[in-house]
């Protein structure tokens, strides 16, 4: 079958409907009705992983493709982002993808709205701190997103830990009944994340970059939080005098749940995140890692 694109509220009841979906339906062997996998398009290889990790759980793929405003500040990277919709669809017709949802500024967000939702204090900590009212964006066009495509599980990666907890966090508060399934972050033979921005980088601002994971990888051969950071931190000071240099944003060890800093004492799983600017292009990536003590 050929991927069906909706760009309307209407269009994506009428694609609903040609599949019989229905929500909350299980469907062969056990697999439910349909699985959303959001995103802003540009897709990557690590896009296509959550797409796969979706077909396993779902006999129906939807994917959302729409670059939202509302979670970009005012000197960030709207205008520029990458929109590459035939390619896009190419990558989801590959992919087994049944719908792909990709409305325009005007259906997400008619004239008259006032209500969205608010991240709390999780969503003005770590990432939050750097990028004020960014996961209010995030949450008010995950939960619409939600609403419109009324899947049974949606996949995010775990490259977007933050995000990711804070998503899990409002379907938890909210009662929406959707489960969330995290895939693993997909990253280049040697080390960098998948990202639709590492097509910013010059080739010799991603000789820079690598130095995030390279950090993380080096805090994560550690067990304790004090050695953790501090093997990490040294990766990025080396990198803070290259050229062109790493400027760090932050540099965290928090609980995967809250995104509170660890202490010490703590046991069991932590995340190991990093932001960074490498000119004009910022990065982020994280590793979890199972705390266990000296």
């Amino acid at each position: 079958m050929d991927v069906i694109v909706a760009r309307t509220r209407d269009e994506l009841a009428e694609a609903r409907a040609r599949l019989g979906l229905t929500a909350g339906g299980a469907g062969a062997a056990g697999r439910r009705s349909l699985a959303l996998v959001p995103t802003m398009g540009a897709l990557h290889e690590g896009h296509r992983s959550l797409m796969r990790i979706a077909r396993e759980r779902a006999e129906h793929v939807a994917v959302s493709i729409f670059v939202n405003p509302l979670q970009f500040g005012p000197n960030e990277d709207y205008d520029r982002y990458p929109r590459t919709f035939d390619a896009d669809l190419e990558v989801c017709a590959a992919e087994g993808v049944s719908i792909v949802f990709a409305p325009s500024v005007e259906e997400m967000y008619p004239p008259g709205r006032q209500v969205s939702v608010s991240a709390g204090r999780m969503g003005s900590i770590v990432e939050g701190e750097f990028r004020p009212g960014h996961f209010d964006g995030v949450l008010t066009v995950v939960l619409k997103l939600f609403n419109l495509v009324r899947p049974d599980i949606a996949v995010f990666g775990q490259k977007d830990a933050q995000q990711l907890a804070l998503i899990r966090r409002m379907v938890a508060d909210l009662d929406v009944g959707i489960e969330i399934v995290a895939g693993p972050t997909v990253r280049e033979p040697d080390g960098l994340a998948l990202s639709s921005r590492n097509r910013y980088l010059s080739p010799e601002e991603r000789t820079t970059a690598l130095a995030l994971s390279r950090a993380l990888f080096a805090g994560a051969r550690h067990r304790t939080p004090k050695e953790i950071l501090g093997a990490a931190r040294a990766v990025l000071d080396e990198a803070a005098q290259a050229d062109p240099p790493l400027v760090l944003d932050y540099l965290v060890l928090v609980d995967p749940a809250t995104f509170t800093e660890v202490s010490e004492e703590h046991r069991g799983e932590a995340v190991l995140a990093v932001a960074a600017r490498v000119g004009t292009t910022r990065l982020i990536d994280n590793v979890v890692l199972t705390l266990t003590g000296p």
